[in-house]
């Protein structure tokens, strides 16, 4: 049973691994996507979920992949001198934002298991440092549910359309807790589910890979937080990112929308969410 189970997770990550290095070789997908590059504008996608356009200015070109379901950032309440830590940085799109609101005196720190994703990464890190002059960002290789950081070390923690990839989600929120300092807080943008999706919808593969089956019940995300340990857990759903998917020419979405039971839509079953809590 255990060995079952653990080669089932493992099975998770390897197409989740998959799908993102593809993504960072040829920036042709989408989170949550499969359609094409030319089909969907990362910029405008952005700002409709929340970044606004001088945070999207200052950014690498190629950091901003359309990876986003939130803006976690705009609810972390970042302060200079803070250290800043991203579960599932990419191609580093969060972290650069978050270096430039936590200053010199401060880091941010981005952890992906894709190594393309890294590379393009550390890339993007040298653009970014002649455009800002900045050079207080990190990124680690490591899985989000064993993060290569050490304890009570980091301020704040971010993430962005990540968790619900885990096939350990509860470890991923404990290992939040450990990493985090007393006092500490998480800000989370992730994908949600308001009631289960449909077993048709479960069983693909695509949904898997574009982050809508791996998402789990709103109540269940606020039951792991506590378990962790986390405290003044908030819960915020954002609708908005949803509605703005059914409007992309996405085979992904159009497929699964033929598998939703009659007069449904996607939006019915999964929801953009914040989460903040403390330790």
């Amino acid at each position: 049973m255990g060995t079952c189970c653990s080669d089932k997770k493992e099975s998770v990550r390897e197409k989740v691994r998959e799908s993102y290095a593809k993504i960072a070789k040829s920036g042709d997908l989408c989170c949550c996507s499969t359609g094409k590059k030319k089909d969907f504008n990362s910029a405008k996608f952005a700002k409709v979920i929340g970044y606004d356009k001088k945070e999207l200015d200052a950014l690498p070109e190629g950091a901003n992949m359309g990876l986003s379901c939130g803006n976690p950032t705009a609810v972390a309440s970042l302060k200079p001198g803070e250290v800043v830590l991203d579960l599932g940085s990419g191609g580093g799109f969060d972290v650069f934002i978050a270096a430039e609101k936590v200053g010199k005196k401060g880091k941010s720190i981005g952890v992906d298991m894709t190594p393309d994703m890294l590379s393009k990464a550390r890339r993007n890190a040298e653009v970014f440092a002649e455009n800002t002059g900045l050079r207080n960002v990190e990124f680690r290789l490591g899985e989000i549910e064993h993060l290569p950081i050490a304890d009570n070390s980091v301020d704040v923690i971010i993430s962005n359309c990540v968790i619900n990839l885990s096939p350990e989600k509860q470890q991923v929120w404990n290992e939040m807790a450990r990493v985090l300092r007393k006092g500490g807080r998480v800000a989370v943008s992730d994908l949600a589910l308001l009631k289960p999706l449909p077993q048709s919808v479960l069983e693909s593969v695509n949904a898997l890979v574009g982050c809508v089956a791996g998402a789990v019940l709103v109540k269940e995300t606020e039951k792991m937080a506590k378990k962790a340990g986390l405290k003044k857990i908030k819960l915020v759903l954002k609708p908005d990112y949803i509605e703005s998917m059914s409007e992309w020419n996405d085979p992904m979405y159009k497929a699964i929308a033929r598998k939703l039971p009659r007069g449904k839509k996607l939006g019915d079953y999964v929801t953009s969410l914040y989460v903040s809590a403390i330790k």
